[in-house]
């Protein structure tokens, strides 16, 4: 189950996958995948297995087999780091759609010398870009644009869900703060940031295949 969300004549789907998806723009957007982190991990004498990422995978196979985005945009933080096999292994994959433009807004982890980025499918974006109401990042901007969502990830948000019996638990999140909406880490091998949301902040916690509602109602802007 996905929530909608309206903003300036736009329907942003909040989807339980961890995604973005603007109907009118065919655009779908996705935030700190990491991929490549397991063989980083490697390289480092820590035995991480690789198939950690299998599940993402097979998750963005789902999206684009499902939604058949004309664009995808990832906000950042796509490979893990310096190069290794993966990398390959993650270009081959996304050859297997050639309906879909996918597009880099570099993150911090975008690190790949640029010859590795122009033998790619990408089409890389050094700088954030702002399409029709929208400002796509990877971190979220310190001044507003003004009129503009400023949609990034970065953050990896969550939030911790309390019960009864002391019980808790840590969920991802779709994070919205004033002009800001940060998106949830979509890579499995990542961690979570509670957020501290403040008066006003809107927050959809992501359980299973639902997304749900956890502070002030369904409305951006």
């Amino acid at each position: 189950m996905s929530v909608t969300v309206p903003f300036k004549g736009f329907s942003l789907e909040l989807l339980a996958k961890k995604v973005l998806w603007i109907k009118e723009l065919e655009i779908l957007l996705i935030a700190d995948l990491h991929f490549g982190k397991a063989a980083h991990f490697r390289k480092s004498g820590i035995p991480i297995p690789e198939p950690v990422h299998d599940a993402d995978f097979k998750t963005l196979k789902t999206l684009h087999q499902e939604i058949q985005p004309r664009h995808t945009y990832f906000l950042g933080d796509l490979f893990h780091s310096v190069w290794n096999e993966q990398w390959e292994v993650l270009n081959s994959f996304l050859e297997t759609f050639p309906q879909t433009q996918f597009h880099l807004v570099k993150g911090n982890h975008d690190i790949l010398h640029p010859s590795v980025y122009r033998q790619s499918v990408l089409k890389i974006h050094q700088e954030p870009l702002v399409i029709e109401s929208f400002a796509l990042s990877h971190e979220p901007f310190e001044k507003a644009l003004d009129g503009k969502l400023n949609i990034c990830g970065h953050l990896h948000p969550g939030v911790l869900l309390r019960g009864k019996a002391r019980q808790s638990v840590r969920i991802p999140c779709f994070y919205r703060t004033g002009s800001t909406l940060i998106l949830p880490s979509f890579g499995n091998f990542t961690g979570l940031a509670l957020v501290e949301p403040k008066d006003g902040d809107q927050i959809w916690g992501i359980s299973g295949e639902k997304v749900i509602p956890i502070l002030s109602g369904t409305s951006i802007g």
